[in-house]
């Protein structure tokens, strides 16, 4: 199916410039939880982009019968069945993993990225705009989990999901991994310096900031 511009700025634009994170700073608390490793990093991010793809829709589709005074807990209500089910689904396939993400796979239901896209989007436009405003949010919200994961495990530990990637002759010379990149902290400093970044090439964001 062909993407008019209108849908192709719904997919996209949350990967640049209307990322959840680095433009709309929401989401940031499991950017910081969950990225001490690359594979939960990932593993968040397809979880949340999966709720928020498949919630936004069925929010889209039940939109013109949600009474407007109950909307919020219709909506909690569908996040929360979806991330039941992704849970359910990591213990059974994925239990170390998601043994690592803890409680905050069962905190998805209260990301403010979801709960915002199902308030300010679906329940305005059609299932297939809201399908794609899903994907876009989550994939912009889980591209930064992938680069913060990655940058942290390997200069933390050494290693990209599980392997280790740095060679002994490295540690030999003197080199060693970098504990603080496993604490909250750093997590915070990388996706500032993505923040800085981001702006840095993007000029036309730092005058509508001004």
């Amino acid at each position: 199916m062909a993407l008019s511009s209108k849908t192709k700025a719904v997919l996209w634009g949350p990967l640049n410039k209307n990322n959840p994170i680095i433009i709309q700073v929401l989401g940031i608390c499991s950017a910081l939880a969950v990225t001490s490793k690359l594979e939960p990093a990932i593993v968040m991010a397809i979880a949340v982009t999966i709720v928020a793809a498949l919630g936004n829709v069925l929010i889209s589709a039940l939109r013109k019968t949600i009474p407007t005074r109950i909307r919020i807990i219709v909506q909690l209500v569908v996040v929360a069945a979806l991330v039941t089910i992704v849970s359910e689904v990591l213990k059974a396939f994925m239990y170390d993993v998601n043994k690592q993400l803890s409680v905050f796979v069962g905190l998805i239901i209260t990301n403010c990225i979801l709960m915002g896209r199902l308030e300010a989007f679906a329940l305005g436009n059609g299932p297939w705009p809201s399908f794609l405003d899903g994907i876009g949010n989550g994939l912009g919200y889980g591209w930064i989990l992938v680069v913060v994961g990655f940058v942290r495990e390997l200069l933390g530990s050494g290693s990209l999901l599980g392997y280790k990637v740095i060679p002994q002759a490295f540690y030999n010379a003197g080199y060693e991994n970098n504990g603080l990149m496993m604490l909250a902290p750093m997590a915070l400093l990388l996706v500032a310096c993505i923040i800085w970044v981001h702006r840095a090439l993007n000029k036309d964001l730092q005058e509508e900031t001004n």
